[in-house]
């Protein structure tokens, strides 16, 4: 990976055919231009079938051959999901091709015209123009176990959300019918599934008594023990409710529904779970992550899907730039402005990893040191916030650090390699 501009402007020469595209669902538009941004080529439209590449390919050597250039450099914004077939059928044909930031397609979309015109054949020109000036970025196709890890990884993501999703509308239904039930349940465990089962409404649990209760919830196939402390709660719960008694049968319904849902994606996200455990075995960064003392399985398994492979980056920083948590500042004059983390970056890498540092700042001595000198150093001392987001960035070092060279944690030596933490060492 190389981000070095001089070098990406070099990649077009004169001999160099840039084709811009702008990607959609079903139609897509392409434009060609050369070196000095000249438009060859105005922008023609391209299906999304194998018929439609086939045509744009024969287009590309028609361009080619009637402009005497010897190279093509194709690019593209990554609209959604939309471009992956677009850019398997030009690494099948050997075409290079390269990406650009939808977000500078659109601040640059004015320098021609003046204009805030938004098209596919203009966005297409301007792609191009883009490239030629270098501002692209080389992306990474993710093969075999990567790939099947980012693939994983994203559908768990999904699951989780829907899990959140499904427990969301249950608590709205149980503020009406059940109440007091979140007072005794703090989270949907077995026990409080097969009470829902069973008996969703104060009136059914009114109606047995509590030896016929846990009789009826020990029937549940998914409830290996019945808590017959909780069975007493929920009893005395339903004798003085203030839960509603009209529309039961709709809402007997619902809660059926959300129930059967719930126990759906539950049972997804952790199959989803168990196969991703099994696949990221074959990976060796795994292992050396899961050495970091407050890592923990599920964390390396985000981490690594995110990055993929720490072998493909030659500096930490890399990385970081990936995650989004590079500074920017906005200053001018003799005003300084606060710096703050860019956020232009893979949003789950960032979340995943502040989720780490918090069991981090607890379970590892090292980072916990650096966590307090941060906060309570005599000079520019951090808010607790900005010093575990800079913990974020020192865990991405350190995980490149160890990926590189194949060891395992050690936090004496991290205290070691860190000045000012040799003193609490």
């Amino acid at each position: 990976m190389n981000d070095n501009i001089n070098q990406k402007i070099n990649q077009v020469t004169e001999d160099t055919l840039v084709i811009g595209i702008d990607i959609a669902k079903r139609k897509h538009y392409a434009c060609a231009v050369d070196d000095r941004g000249r438009v060859l080529r105005k922008a023609f439209p391209l299906a999304q079938s194998l018929e439609g590449f086939a045509c744009f390919y024969q287009e590309l050597l028609t361009l080619q051959n009637k402009h005497d250039k010897s190279h093509m450099l194709v690019g593209f914004e990554p609209t959604g999901h939309y471009w992956m077939n677009l850019a398997a059928y030009l690494t099948a044909h050997d075409i290079p091709y390269v990406m650009v930031n939808p977000m500078h397609v659109k601040k640059s979309k004015e320098l021609d015209d003046n204009l805030q015109t938004k098209n596919d054949a203009k966005d297409a020109m301007v792609i191009a123009k883009l490239i030629r000036d270098g501002r692209f970025s080389f992306p990474r196709i993710l093969e075999g176990v990567e790939a099947d890890l980012r693939n994983g990884a994203n559908m768990r993501a999904i699951l989780q959300q829907e899990i959140i999703r499904v427990k969301n509308r249950m608590i709205k239904w149980l503020d009406s019918y059940f109440p007091e039930f979140q007072l005794i349940f703090k989270d949907f465990g077995k026990n409080a599934l097969a009470i829902l089962n069973k008996t969703p409404f104060p009136a059914d649990i009114r109606s047995k008594s509590f030896e016929e209760l846990l009789l009826l919830y020990k029937e549940d196939t998914d409830l290996k023990y019945v808590s017959s402390t909780k069975v007493k709660q929920i009893k005395q719960a339903a004798e003085a409710t203030i839960a509603l008694s009209t529309g039961l049968d709709t809402a007997r319904t619902v809660i059926e529904m959300l129930l059967a849902q719930y126990k759906l994606y539950t049972h997804q996200y952790e199959m989803l779970a168990e196969k991703l455990e099994q696949i990221v075995q074959d990976l060796p960064e795994y292992a050396f992550i899961l050495s970091i003392p407050g890592v923990g399985p599920n964390t390396a398994i985000e981490i690594i899907s995110e990055v993929g492979s720490f072998s493909n980056y030659n500096n930490p920083r890399q990385i970081i730039k990936l995650a989004g948590l590079t500074l920017r500042e906005n200053s001018s004059g003799e005003q300084k402005g606060q710096k703050k983390i860019s956020k232009r970056g893979r949003r789950r890498l960032r979340a995943s990893l502040f989720r780490a540092a918090l069991p981090m700042i607890r379970y590892n001595s090292a980072f916990k040191a650096l966590y307090t000198y941060y906060i309570e150093r005599p000079e520019n001392p951090l808010k607790k916030k900005e010093a575990m987001v800079v913990l974020c960035g020192k865990l991405l070092k350190i995980i490149h650090g160890l990926c590189k060279n194949k060891q395992y944690f050690d936090a004496n030596q991290m205290m070691k390699d860190i000045p000012v933490l040799q003193a609490t060492a």
